[in-house]
């Protein structure tokens, strides 16, 4: 089989899997068949390598080679802890299910190609797919910890996804001893065989000592911390003040009533907020640091917050996107200093509606810097005097602060009108010492100045997202899709037991809106590689009003926290986009993020463009750099986000295994907020999860009811559903895994005394 032969013998194997007489034969077969002598199977091999990577051939589940029906599709491989894993493919609804005998070698975030096994799949499961080949390593280094054996060592991964402990020769081991925070670099990803083999490239520290179990976090999700040197001179050649050279060409609002609103440790001031009402329509104006004045595009400043992304918000600490001297000097809203800004000038009728706005470059001064204690108690509590040190020098704030409110309230009832799902759960701050060790766990919750914020940051949004969207200019829109219709119809047959109901289009429209809903779905994506929808998929379509009104419904009652977190559950995950499609959560047709420049990268991307278009810069050729710079901008900005709010979830969980390791034998009353095969989670009032394991639970065999979120006992009929009260005994804690046992707390009271 010499290479000239090559393609006149793939014409030759796809000719036979094609035939009609055929069936799937393995490989050895195949070679047996068209009498491949020994020593030339290893071309054999390649040769059907090819075919299934050019999508001629296809493997089934047993390893036999078939007529393929399908196209090879490369997608990201997502590992699970017991080896099989799945591979999230751009534009399918659905991931593909890779079992463990055809993961090829992947590890978890490795690119791949991969062919779709066996035929259609089945109701409720997902495609199988095989693992043809790795195309990129999605991750080269490992954090863990270090076990030293007599001549070798293993680090464990941290990652419960990587199931394989890294093998690491002692000459590579930089002197690291057990119980070591390690990071490692993967130098051969093994086999089935053989463990993945590396080196020791940083020692954190004990994993013991203080700090280092955040550290090794930060580089386990490859947070950036130290800015180079490039980066950090550019920041400091920036100027400390606003020249007259700024602010030339700026609407001049230096004279008006201006505010920043945040959090008493907050250094980065991004927004300002001024309102005025004339007596028939409020004035509101949201102003926003202009952050691109000192951070030009393709600069190494620019560069750098691209590859972050987002600034990071860890328990001890921040990773900002850019350095503190611009975030928290010359472009932070500090009170009394003249500051460049974009402004967002709207007009509002006591509606709630914008009936007028506009977009501008401006110069301002804050007046003064609130927090949303400060304000709060302005506006909630009676009898305050000049003498409360919350009122004192506020004075001439309070008419203006009224009018907040007031408008504030209207926006939000005009939000709530057209069906916008407010989720309000219970946030927690988590308090630490100087040796980073947690001391308290404590709510945080939502008031009226968060509100009031929150509010006239939407309303600026959606403002500024709808003007260039009818401008027909490359813009990055925030989107958030409708869930998936499998989601909700299993959301509706859960609440069905507690009697609540949602109406979805299939319902109000009939089988024929469920055919042409899933008509249109087919046309929109014919070509782009998603499946094809059935009608199933017009039939749970849902307004949001729907999930507005279910969570009034259960306002208050026994099962609210848990009906809306499985409700959010249930829900796709907002992300980046160039179009804008909408967001389903809001319940509006156009929304970005233009609030956050020194902490979002779309937002400061946005900005230029907004900048440019005021200035008449916005010439053919800007626009198709856009064009062609803004789908990776989405993209990636989307990726890093999500690695930000997995980075800061696992910060959150550490400290609160730490913080529960000091209660461990207290009693708490919980509620359970998650079942599965292996047990029951419980959440404390604190915020706190834990796991009561199935085997702890009382009686000898348990079922689990997954349509129902329900586990019952088969010997002692004994049911634990979601949002049911139970009261919990700390049992232990792993701060390895990041978990927390619990153990019923009434059944060992049952027990009789020794």
């Amino acid at each position: 089989m010499e290479s000239k032969d090559t393609e006149q013998r793939k014409k030759m194997i796809c000719e036979l899997v094609a035939d009609q007489v055929y069936v799937p034969m393995k490989e050895k077969e195949l070679a047996m068949l068209l009498q491949v002598p020994r020593e030339e199977r290893p071309v054999l091999h390649r040769i059907l390598e090819e075919l299934l990577t050019e999508g001629q051939l296809t493997v089934t589940a047993q390893g036999k080679y078939k007529k393929a029906d399908g196209r090879v599709l490369t997608g990201t491989f997502i590992s699970h802890a017991k080896g099989y894993g799945f591979v999230e493919i751009e534009g399918w609804q659905e991931d593909l299910f890779v079992p463990e005998e055809m993961t090829g070698g992947a590890f978890h975030r490795d690119t791949v190609q991969v062919a779709l096994t066996g035929g259609e799949a089945a109701e409720g499961r997902r495609q199988e797919a095989r693992v043809l080949r790795i195309l990129a390593r999605g991750i080269t280094q490992v954090v863990g910890t270090y076990q030293k054996s007599k001549s070798f060592g293993f680090v464990v991964p941290d990652n419960s996804r990587l199931h394989q402990d890294i093998f690491i020769p002692q000459e590579r081991s930089r002197g690291a001893v057990t119980g070591h925070k390690v990071v490692a670099e993967i130098t051969d990803y093994g086999s089935s065989e053989r463990h993945p083999e590396g080196r020791v490239v940083e020692i954190l520290g004990h994993v013991n000592d203080p700090g280092v179990d955040i550290l090794s976090i930060v580089r386990g999700y490859e947070l950036p911390e130290a800015f180079g040197e490039k980066v950090l001179n550019q920041a400091e050649r920036v100027s400390g003040e606003v020249t007259e050279a700024d602010r030339a060409g700026r609407r001049d609002l230096r004279d008006q009533l201006l505010i920043t609103i945040d959090g008493e440790d907050a250094k980065d001031l991004d927004d300002a907020v001024s309102v005025t009402f004339d007596g028939q329509n409020y004035h509101l104006g949201v102003h926003i640091a202009d952050v691109t004045n000192y951070v030009q595009e393709g600069s190494a400043l620019d560069l750098e917050a691209l590859k972050r992304g987002t600034s990071v918000y860890l328990v001890d600490r921040v990773i900002p996107m850019l350095p503190h001297t611009l975030s928290n000097g010359i472009c932070s809203l500090n009170a009394g200093v003249d500051r460049l800004a974009l402004s967002c000038l709207m007009t509002i009728d006591e509606k709630g509606n914008i009936t007028d706005y506009e977009i501008c470059e401006s110069v301002i001064r804050v007046r003064h810097r609130m927090s949303y204690t400060g304000v709060n108690r302005l506006l909630t509590e009676e009898g305050l005097t000049e003498k409360d040190p919350a009122f004192a020098g506020y004075a001439e704030l309070l008419p203006m602060l009224k009018e907040m409110e007031a408008l504030s309230g209207l926006l939000r009832r005009k939000r709530q009108e057209r069906g916008a799902i407010d989720f309000d759960f219970p946030e927690c701050k988590i308090l630490l010492d100087a040796q980073s060790v947690p001391r308290e766990i404590r709510p945080y919750e939502r008031n009226t100045a968060t509100k009031l914020v929150e509010d006239f940051m939407l309303a600026a949004n959606e403002t500024v997202a709808q003007h260039f969207y009818w401008q027909e200019l490359p813009f990055v829109y925030r989107v958030h899709e409708a869930p998936d219709p499998d989601k909700i119809q299993k959301l509706s047959a859960f609440l069905r037991n507690f009697g609540y109901y949602m109406k979805n289009i299939g319902q109000m429209g009939g089988r024929a809106a469920g055919e042409r809903a899933a008509a249109l779905q087919n046309r929109r994506n014919k070509g782009t590689g998603h499946r094809p929808a059935g009608k199933q998929a017009g039939q749970a379509q849902i307004h949001p009003k729907e999930f507005q009104k279910l969570l009034r419904k259960v306002e208050g009652t026994p099962q609210e926290a848990m009906i809306s977190r499985l409700t959010l559950r249930s829900m796709k995950q907002a992300r980046y986009s160039t179009e804008s499609s909408g967001h389903f959560g809001l319940a509006c047709r156009y929304y970005c993020h233009f609030t956050s420049p020194i902490r979002r990268y779309p937002d400061l991307q946005i900005h230029r463009i907004i900048k440019e278009q005021l200035r008449g810069r916005l010439d053919e050729e800007r626009i198709r750099h856009y064009r062609d710079i803004l789908p990776e901008v989405a993209k990636q900005s989307s990726r890093l986000e999500r690695r930000a709010d997995e980075a800061e979830r696992e910060t959150e969980k550490l400290k609160k295994v730490e913080y529960m390791e000091a209660h461990i034998g207290e009693e708490y009353e919980g509620v359970v907020s998650g079942i599965t095969a292996w047990g029951i989670y419980v959440e404390l009032e604190n915020t706190v999860e834990g796991l009561v394991h199935v085997s702890k639970l009382p009686g000898d065999y348990y079922c689990y009811h997954e349509d129902t979120y329900e586990m019952v006992g088969e010997t002692t009929g004994r049911t634990y559903s979601l949002g049911q009260p139970v009261h919990v005994r700390v049992a232990d804690t792993d701060r390895l895994m990041h978990t927390i046992d619990f153990e019923l707390a009434e059944m060992q009271a049952a027990e009789p005394a020794e």
